[in-house]
């Protein structure tokens, strides 16, 4: 070395990221990358970390999250970023903010609070709409510094917005010159520093004035025209969620735009208790497709995605009954001491919701209804579900949902496995996580603010699967680790990170791994407006490295902001 780097991190037990053992070095940074991994480093560093007895890893990467808009307001990545989570890709399921003309700003905030539960008055308030074109947003998210990195894909619903106006909102069908408009477009934000390109094809997205998204029955020729911008650029992922209604045809039409475009696509994949043997049919046909030479990934959440249900989220089971109805809109407070008077209790309790299949399959299924805990339980046996809880003590299921909520002064939450829990366990999300054709995704931080907080499952995955789960078979630290980091950058064009070696970027985890622990997710009201947002902490990331830089130590805030827009692929250097 030059000189004394400017962080040394000494004695830890390093998983690098490659999925090799672990094993036990220093590691030296200086100028935002790492510059030697060895045994014993004998120059000194201006900051010095002694992580004996201590995990040193690279920083988690995940792709799928939805921060488009706290990006423009905030340099806190949160939850993300106090996760162990260092690098966010944003602009996924086609929503986003990008491009724009001014009359559409309301339509694409009901977009995104309607797909992705992020209240209009929040954005209508946080978004300082300072751009028009693509390119003008990422140059207002470049003037700003972060906790973490940011990258952000093209999103879909706003490009057909720009290209078509009221034609794409009602979803009719481009036409060519509308096309040609969309691959240039693409092939321009590509250019800018777009990762990838997001789009949308399910019946469960919608705007918050009941529309279906934009980007819904977008044809073929659509969507290649925008692959073959992404291939005129030579650069960008195609994300996608998709219902697959029809399974053959559907990835039928996406191998035959992969091989048009040569450009890598990356779908959602989940288990559906509808279809609960779906997933492995997908699956199948995405490993043909692999076979044959195409660049595919399918996306899967490393545990079961669940809703949160309390009195200060969307929704509760009993947020259709008639008597709830009627005080629901009173503030906290004043609602609990009404469900605390013995009359209120007894008319909610005798009261059935309304017919909603939603409502009925799963907010009010007591049988797939749990308390979480503290620390969490997100593998519990269905007999520790509400339903079985009532079986064991002669109590009613909605009796004991309904003691739940009112703890803590009505911030008791309950939690429902909708997705990847068919068989009451993670069995078969341990099959999706260790097939070769997938990937980890699919948190949604920076989403779902008032029913899903699912953006702790990075840490989860190391948490879970490699220390805690004793309801099944475990993983190997080193496979998590490199899930989770080196393959998710690599599967996003980012090879400079997720690895611990020198010429890589210094993004770093030092844990505690044996204190390692998620706690119970928990309400904030720290949004623009003081709007409220689900939110989860951990405890045992002894420190969290954004370029060299410590952004949170014991999860506190250090006030350093490393963090920066990435702009399109980075290369890994020697």
């Amino acid at each position: 070395m030059a000189r004394d780097p400017s962080l040394i991190i000494r004695n830890g037990t390093v998983v690098d990221g490659t999925g090799a053992k672990p094993f036990e070095a220093d590691v030296a940074i200086e100028g935002g990358k790492i510059v030697a991994v060895e045994r014993k480093i004998a120059a000194r560093g201006a900051e010095e970390i002694d992580a004996k007895g201590q995990m040193v890893a690279p920083g988690l990467v995940d792709i799928h999250t939805h921060y488009d808009g706290q990006v423009t307001w905030s340099g806190e990545v949160t939850p993300s970023s106090q996760l162990g989570v260092t690098t966010v890709l944003m602009g996924n399921c086609g929503v986003g903010f990008a491009p724009v003309r001014k009359d559409d700003h309301g339509l694409l905030i009901k977009l995104m609070e309607g797909v992705e539960d992020i209240p209009e008055p929040v954005l209508s308030a946080g978004l300082p709409w300072n751009w028009e074109s693509f390119g003008d947003y990422l140059d207002a998210l470049d003037a700003r510094q972060y906790d973490a990195d940011i990258a952000t894909q093209l999103p879909h619903a706003a490009l057909r917005v720009y290209v078509m106006g009221e034609r794409g909102v009602d979803r009719e069908p481009a036409t060519e010159a509308d096309c040609q408009e969309m691959r240039r477009l693409s092939a321009e934000a590509m250019r800018q520093g777009a990762l990838g390109f997001g789009t949308s094809r399910t019946i469960n997205h919608k705007a918050s004035d009941g529309r279906h998204i934009p980007t819904l029955t977008a044809e073929e020729s659509e969507l290649t025209a925008i692959a073959m911008g992404m291939k005129d650029a030579g650069t960008g992922v195609m994300q996608i969620v998709s219902d697959l209604r029809d399974i053959d045809a559907e990835i039928a039409m996406l191998r035959r735009i992969m091989e048009k475009s040569g450009r890598p696509l990356s779908i959602s994949l989940a288990q559906n208790d509808r279809a609960p043997d779906r997933w492995r049919q997908t699956l199948g046909l995405i490993s043909r497709a692999v076979d044959d030479g195409l660049p595919v990934k399918a996306q899967v959440c490393g545990r079961a995605i669940g809703l949160m249900l309390g009195l200060e989220l969307t929704r509760n089971p009993f947020f259709t009954h008639p008597t709830y109805k009627k005080i629901a809109h009173l503030p906290l407070a004043q609602r609990v001491a009404e469900m605390r008077k013995p009359e209120v209790r007894a008319a909610i309790l005798s009261e059935q919701p309304l017919n909603h299949r939603d409502v009925l399959e799963r907010i009010a299924n007591f049988d797939k209804i749990f308390v979480l805990g503290d620390p969490p339980d997100y593998e519990q046996a269905p007999e520790q579900s509400l339903a079985g809880i009532a079986r064991r003590t002669g109590k009613r299921a909605e009796e004991i949902a309904y003691d739940v909520l009112l703890e803590r002064e009505g911030s008791g939450m309950l939690y429902v496995p909708i997705l990847n829990y068919v068989t009451g366990n993670l069995d078969t999300t341990r099959e999706m996580l260790t097939h070769r054709d997938t990937l980890p995704g699919l948190g949604d931080g920076g989403a779902h603010v008032g029913i899903i907080c699912d953006a702790s499952t990075p840490t989860f995955l190391l948490t879970h699967w490699a220390r805690d789960r004793k309801r099944g078979a475990k993983l190997p630290i080193e496979t998590v680790i490199s899930r989770q980091a080196r393959e998710t950058a690599a599967a996003v064009g980012l090879n400079d990170r997720g690895v611990i070696a020198a010429g890589y970027k210094a993004d770093i985890n030092v844990i505690d791994f044996d204190r390692l622990t998620l706690r119970a997710p928990e309400v904030a009201y720290d949004l623009p407006t003081g709007g409220r947002r689900l939110m989860q902490r951990a405890e045992g990331y002894v420190a969290t490295i954004v370029s060299g830089a410590v952004v949170r130590r014991e999860g506190a805030d250090t006030g350093a902001r490393p963090g920066r827009l990435v702009r399109g692929a980075r290369r890994a250097q020697a």
